[in-house]
């Protein structure tokens, strides 16, 4: 009889770990966790938070941008656009003026050229921060105000402003074209807004 030698059954990849959607960030915990930067005076994480809110971009589009793509003649523009790494489509977003303020003072006080990323790493010889840093301080954001890391990802942050958008406008078309999908549908399952919607309608009526 021939024996084959045992072989351990490979370990699934999610074992042990969240899938799905991650939640966006509510307004309050937004207001939470930007005084809190400020009151650490954390000036380079304070511009991130804030831009990746108002740019809604996926965390490699967010990484990548430089100073040029947020600036014009010394000064932070109103908005901004540019080619999605994912589906090599340009998008728009808007830069609120607290956002601004932010960028100039991060740009001012980090020195950075005009053709230099917004963000550079600071641990690799990498020219900007890596998914991978950005992942690990989104989770130090949430854990600052008293969330569970686990539930949370860089997702919450393209999420929050889109979704913010939807539950005020209900228009799925605009918060699409912000969000850079070509489909519909997509937008549709990315916010999740058919159980939002079904949750909403469900705890206004009276049985």
């Amino acid at each position: 009889m021939l024996y084959l030698p045992y072989t351990p059954a490979k370990q699934p990849w999610n074992k042990g770990k969240l899938i799905g959607q991650r939640p966006p960030l509510k307004l309050k915990e937004i207001w939470e966790i930007r005084i809190r930067l400020q009151i650490q005076e954390n000036t380079r994480e304070l511009a991130l938070f804030n831009l990746a809110i108002d740019s809604k971009l996926r965390s490699c589009d967010l990484l990548n941008l430089k100073v040029r793509d947020i600036s014009t003649n010394g000064t932070v523009s109103k908005r901004a656009q540019v080619i999605q790494q994912k589906t090599h489509q340009p998008v728009q977003f808007e830069i609120t003026e607290q956002t601004r303020e932010s960028l100039k003072e991060w740009i001012s006080k980090a020195n950075i050229s005009f053709g230099a990323h917004l963000f550079p790493s600071r641990i690799t010889s990498s020219a900007h921060l890596s998914t991978r840093q950005y992942s690990r301080i989104v989770k130090s954001w949430v854990e600052m105000i008293g969330l569970d890391a686990e539930l949370y990802g860089t997702h919450s942050m393209r999420r929050t402003k889109a979704t913010l958008i939807y539950r005020r406008t209900k228009n799925l078309r605009a918060v699409q074209i912000l969000l850079g999908h070509k489909k519909i549908e997509s937008t549709v399952r990315y916010l999740g807004v058919e159980v939002d919607d079904a949750l909403e309608m469900a705890e206004q009526t009276e049985v």
